[in-house]
């Protein structure tokens, strides 16, 4: 029940901000929390839509429509089964971790710059950077009660974890939507609310295949396949840390989440992901085992399907500025302070900064490709590189040179070899991991000319 009363509110949430019908974030939420509980290998994660899907369902809704864009759902959810079946779940995880936080961040960039718009009393655009830039002229022109209720929501957010234990039994996304809610009624506010049907459950119909290029069309379903893979892969991974239970079976996790994304789209549902929030949240309420996460998405369905007029009323009372304020938070999360830090200390900001930037000007698939070829180079540079230390003891010049010597290093070494005076004696430490075939000709070679100007040259073990 705990992660129901969070869970509704973000799938609504989620749903506005992807340009779904608001029912298809219940219906992924209700279908993909049964399914992928009961056939997944992590017992204690939840699944629903997620925010990381965000701007891939905006787009391929913009582009194919919504109707369409079920049955790339459904065709995605075939590809991830097929890549449980493979066995390469753990796979999946060899994605450096500085390119998913950073394809998350710009995510939730993007999600940040369009839903300031709706809390502003706006309507964001189609493109992120459009969103950024309009900000401004917004802040200037804005409904004052939508910017009122949007804050509250924020404020309440912000500050839920710091109130009395009591009330923290309301969970934060339910009180900091309810309670705005509340004073948007009480003072009749002139605001435009939540439009959600009451018939929540009525599949869409399939309509086949997506018009355009086929390629184009095969290229959205491996990005929700993939994207939707590796968070919840990464969820999973991080729900093991977190408790004590049987272990994830990662393979049988994507499995699971296929199947919960095949039935999500067959009956009119957004994508679904493992989603890290509501699993933590199942875990501290003393989750233990599948039945919960399948129980929440049971909650969910027969709230829509037996109290669809019950809440789509309730629904009716929740300013949408609310909503724009409540993924704004989610946003701001996703840019996560403790990421930064952490692929700061392990040197992979670049690969971080890189992705986060490709994803919010070019689109998450050229963004997440940048990421990777960010961190491919960063790590051949790694590779590649050899630490040369010359220095002067007694008669002699000591030259210690150490790390990975390959064809890339040799220009670095071989200026810093030329700094040693011709004719000079030199005591020659190589304290190397690697030693290509490049690196020991430039080494053979400098020995070489050295000697023949005068020169000697002594070699002598690496230091302990």
């Amino acid at each position: 029940m705990v992660v129901v009363l969070i869970a509704v509110p973000l799938s609504l949430g989620i749903a506005m901000a992807s340009g779904a019908p608001l029912g298809a974030g219940l219906v992924a939420a209700g279908v993909g929390g049964v399914v992928a509980a009961l056939l997944g290998g992590t017992p204690l994660q939840v699944t629903g839509p997620a925010a990381g899907l965000t701007f891939v369902v905006a787009e391929l809704v913009t582009r194919y429509g919504w109707k369409a864009t079920c049955t790339i759902t459904a065709a995605a959810g075939v590809v991830q089964v097929g890549l449980g079946a493979l066995r390469v779940g753990r796979a999946a995880l060899a994605i450096p971790p500085a390119v998913v936080h950073g394809m998350v961040a710009g995510i939730g960039v993007i999600i940040v710059a369009a839903q300031l718009h709706v809390v502003l009393g706006g309507q964001p655009s189609g493109s992120a950077i459009d969103n950024l830039l309009g900000l401004p002229g917004r802040l200037v022109d804005h409904p004052p009660a939508e910017l009122a209720l949007g804050t509250l929501t924020i404020a309440l957010l912000v500050a839920w974890p710091r109130v009395p234990r009591p009330l923290r039994l309301v969970p934060g996304p339910l009180a900091a939507v309810l309670l705005p809610a509340l004073v948007a009624t009480a003072l009749s506010a002139d605001v435009v609310y939540v439009d959600l049907p009451r018939d929540v459950l009525s599949a869409p119909g399939l309509t086949g295949l997506p018009g355009g290029a086929w390629i184009d069309v095969a290229l959205a379903v491996l990005t929700v396949a993939l994207v939707a893979s590796v968070e919840s892969l990464l969820s999973a991974a991080a729900i093991d840390r977190m408790s004590s239970g049987p272990r994830a079976r990662l393979d049988r996790e994507l499995v699971g989440q296929g199947t919960a994304n095949l039935a999500s789209g067959l009956l009119g549902g957004m994508p679904v992901t493992g989603v890290m929030v509501r699993s933590a949240a199942n875990v501290q309420a003393g989750a233990r085992s599948r039945a919960s996460a399948a129980l929440h998405g049971i909650w969910i369905l027969l709230l829509a399907g037996l109290a669809g007029d019950l809440l789509a009323g309730l629904a009716g009372h929740v300013p949408l500025s609310v909503l724009g304020a409540l993924l704004v938070t989610i946003g701001v999360r996703m840019i996560a302070g403790t990421h930064i830090r952490r692929v700061h200390v392990h040197g992979e900001l670049a690969g971080y900064l890189v992705t986060a930037a490709g994803v919010v000007l070019f689109g998450l698939v050229e963004g997440v490709a940048l990421g990777i070829a960010a961190a491919v180079a960063l790590s051949l540079h790694r590779l590649s590189r050899a630490h040369v230390a010359v220095r002067t003891a007694g008669p002699a010049h000591q030259v210690r040179i150490s790390g990975r010597l390959t064809f890339l290093g040799v220009p670095r070494i071989t200026r810093a070899l030329a700094m040693v005076p011709v004719g000079s004696q030199v005591e020659l430490e190589l304290a190397l991991d690697y030693l290509d075939h490049a690196g020991r000709d430039a080494l053979e070679s400098w020995w070489t000319r050295h000697e023949q100007s005068g020169g000697s040259v002594r070699r002598r073990p690496p230091a302990a």
